[in-house]
């Protein structure tokens, strides 16, 4: 009986020749992942451990400050300090403000994240990078301490759920409208600890910042890991990015499959998530007259360069509506100065918008964009829980960035195929 990507990937890494879903494993980590509010708890923990003096691997820890960076208040100072204190001490691999980026623009793009690895991150959005062939989970903080000690994560061999989109994108239709589609049909509990296995005509059509997009947003229907197959378009991009080796699984044309979905994408057109969850999707056909205050283009979801040009393409020339903020966040700093030679930055502050250097920010409630009492936002982020982005009377409506600036200019929530 054949075997899934991610079956083959968790068994190669707990040296084993074959595993089955259920199946406990003790599998080695590639890479460890923190930002500083899991790295702050997983230091704590780290301390607890008895005879864990050192690291497993400097080389193989990755420490990101990206939430409440650059710090907002004392506190978040303090534990930003409290962090980069024990990268240095134990010479992990980490990314100062200025050097940085949300991590999970920056690790695929600093080729960090290849693949075949088998990466667990402190952030429920790890899974991100499935979107180049990776196994990537996210995990709690003491699990990130035993793995920086030890090089191990204990894991149940989740089941796949191939999901196949067949057929043709529309017009302004992206990998972001195709996630939100299929959280839409799913729900937020469809795929509870279940690897989302992507595939299908429409899947090859996809870049690769595509494909990050919707791995990243694979949590926010329950399941432990989003994964895409390796293709020519993955391989150009991880050689663009590193010279350093990887290995491609693919899986067996015999492969058990918990359920396998199909999705005609001739019936998606590109979605609005409103609230309060991501899976409470609407074509952009149906949203109706929705006036927003706020609108948010960036996050580890959308704030590639590619997610950039999309917006800058709509709104160039043209102004935001007066009664509209508009906060641009680039994912890294590399994104911020591929956006700058690429007049994007130019055309987003002509077109009165603010932009901020790569954070987490709002998407957590962090800063940058905090909202008040009944105020709106439609952000290129993946969660729009009640409070999630400022007081609990706020309201979220998640969209790609096409339908983001299509709503900036026009004060409600717009599609952009409507934008002359």
């Amino acid at each position: 009986m054949g075997m899934t990507m991610t079956e083959k990937i968790l068994a190669a890494h707990a040296g084993l020749s074959e595993v089955r879903p259920g199946q406990i494993i003790n599998a080695k980590v590639d890479l460890v992942l923190a930002n500083e509010l899991s790295a702050i708890v997983a230091i704590e923990e780290f301390g607890k451990i008895r005879g864990a003096d050192k690291v497993f691997d400097p080389g193989k820890i990755v420490i990101v400050p990206d939430h409440f960076t650059p710090n907002k208040d004392i506190q978040s100072a303090k534990v930003a300090k409290a962090v980069r204190e024990f990268a240095r001490k134990h010479e992990t691999l980490y990314y100062e403000v200025g050097r940085m980026g949300i991590e999970h623009v920056l690790l695929p793009e600093q080729g960090l994240v290849r693949p075949g690895m088998l990466v667990i991150g402190g952030d429920s959005h790890t899974c991100t990078y499935g979107g180049v062939g990776a196994f990537a989970t996210g995990v709690g903080s003491t699990d990130v301490a035993v793995a920086w000690a030890l090089g191990e994560v204990w894991l149940k061999v989740p089941p796949t759920i191939r999901i196949e989109f067949r057929g043709k994108k529309q017009p302004w239709v992206s990998g972001k409208d195709m996630i939100l589609y299929a959280i839409g049909k799913l729900g937020v509990d469809g795929g509870i600890y279940s690897a989302l296995e992507f595939t299908g005509e429409a899947i090859s059509e996809l870049t690769v910042a595509e494909r990050l997009t919707m791995a990243n947003m694979a949590i926010e229907a329950g399941a432990k890991n989003g994964i895409f197959a390796v293709d020519a378009k993955t391989e150009e991009y991880v050689k663009n990015a590193t010279d350093k080796p990887y290995t491609v699984y693919a899986s067996d044309p015999d492969a058990q499959y918990a359920q396998t979905i199909v999705f005609d994408m001739a019936e998606i057109e590109p979605q609005v998530a409103f609230p309060h969850l991501p899976s409470n999707t609407k074509p952009i056909s149906q949203v109706g007259e929705v006036e927003i205050d706020q609108v948010v283009i960036g996050s580890c979801t959308n704030g590639r360069i590619e997610d950039l040009r999309v917006a800058a393409s709509l709104l160039k020339g043209k102004k935001i509506h007066p009664k509209v903020r508009c906060i641009v966040i680039p994912g890294t700093q590399k994104v911020y100065m591929q956006a700058m030679k690429e007049g994007l930055l130019e055309t987003f502050v002509e077109a009165d918008c603010v932009v901020s250097t790569p954070t987490c920010g709002p998407c957590v409630g962090g800063h940058m964009g905090i909202m008040a009492e009944n105020e709106r936002c439609v952000s290129t982020t993946n969660r729009n829980f009640i409070g999630r982005m400022g007081h609990v009377t706020s309201e979220i409506y998640l969209a790609s960035p096409a339908v983001a600036a299509a709503t900036a200019l026009a004060g409600k929530v717009m599609d952009p195929g409507e934008i002359k």
